[in-house]
């Protein structure tokens, strides 16, 4: 480490700080809270590594057999989504990756009439479905048999469906809704999580990550401290060569914030510019006359109408005898 500096995050502050040159600071990258210069020295560069290393935990939990099983299981989410068996606020869906929420849901990127960092919100109490038994009975039971998480800890369930070149932008997972650590489950393929990555678009590229943490099907990953909330993950499309499924699993805190009964959600539009839901701060004044009038639309739809589509799918939601298909209410800790 430089001398006169004990912690690296000082030392990159006060880099920061000092650096007035325009062109040097065109080259440097937002990774989280801190900026990390691209001109690191070796020794920035080992110890940065050293704090995202220190944040993570891994261990190949599930054989090939309960992969299989499981990847079944998301296959039965996936199509019970297409009919339209699930609520509107459980399935949000993007260029090459569909998300499925279960036991709380949350607004964030181009969702947001207020956008930025700590401005998302939980939905509102029964507007996602309750975590399906089997993700309780296959995946989150052996997580607490091993002593990976506490009993009673999870009470959000998200599944990540990912299409070859699907990928998620660089983010933090929002510290004012989720507790630490940050759980995934992986399944159907290998991948890489990659950290300190800056996303661009038109065409989508992706900057040289500082560290790329292997992803392999049935592996447990855990983030907490550094490599949670102090520098971004994302996946890369290069990094989704194939099909694959994450299930993550995260503790919502009692104090997170949730949109207000006179709050809505915007509508997001998929297409190139909205890549899975997070959108860039220069597509919101293109779209932002269009999401006004989807949601106009949205508000001035007949509430018989409404009705309507309610009944139909909540027949639907009944319709079938799998048991696995049943739902455990999330319990909040």
């Amino acid at each position: 480490m430089a001398e006169g500096f004990s912690d690296l995050r000082q030392l990159l502050r006060i880099k920061q700080k000092n650096t007035a040159d325009s062109d040097y600071q065109d080259k440097r990258f937002m990774s989280g809270p801190f900026y990390w210069s691209q001109y690191r020295t070796i020794e920035e560069e080992i110890a940065l590594l050293d704090l995202i290393k220190t944040g993570i935990k891994q261990k190949r939990l599930f054989d090939d057999a309960q992969c299989t099983k499981i990847e079944h299981k998301i296959d039965r989410v996936v199509e019970r989504a297409e009919k339209g068996k699930y609520k509107p606020c459980t399935v949000d869906r993007a260029p090459l990756r569909n998300k499925y929420f279960f036991g709380e849901g949350y607004t964030y990127g181009s969702q947001l009439a207020r956008k930025g960092p700590g401005m998302e919100r939980l939905y509102r109490p029964g507007q996602v479905d309750p975590i399906p038994s089997w993700v309780t009975r296959l995946v989150i039971n052996p997580l607490v048999r091993m002593g990976i998480i506490p009993e009673g800890f999870i009470n959000s369930a998200v599944i990540n469906d990912y299409r070859p070149g699907g990928c998620i932008v660089s983010h933090i997972d929002p510290v004012h809704i989720f507790d630490r650590p940050i759980v995934s489950v992986s399944f159907m393929s290998d991948s890489l999580l990659s950290f300190g990555c800056k996303f661009t678009f038109k065409p989508i590229r992706v900057s040289k990550p500082i560290f790329c943490l292997p992803l392999e099907r049935g592996c447990v990953t855990l983030l907490s401290g550094f490599a949670a909330d102090e520098i971004t993950h994302c996946v890369r499309p290069e990094d989704t060569v194939s099909r694959r499924a994450v299930i993550i699993l995260r503790r919502v805190l009692p104090t997170a914030p949730r949109l207000g009964c006179d709050e809505g959600v915007l509508s997001v539009v998929a297409n190139d510019s909205n890549i899975n839901g997070l959108s860039r701060p220069e597509d919101s004044k293109r779209r932002g006359r269009k999401r006004s009038v989807e949601v106009q639309a949205s508000e001035d739809m007949p509430k018989r109408a409404r009705a309507e589509s309610h009944n139909r799918e909540s027949k639907q939601a009944n319709s079938s005898n799998d048991p696995d298909d049943k739902f455990e209410s999330c319990q909040t800790t």
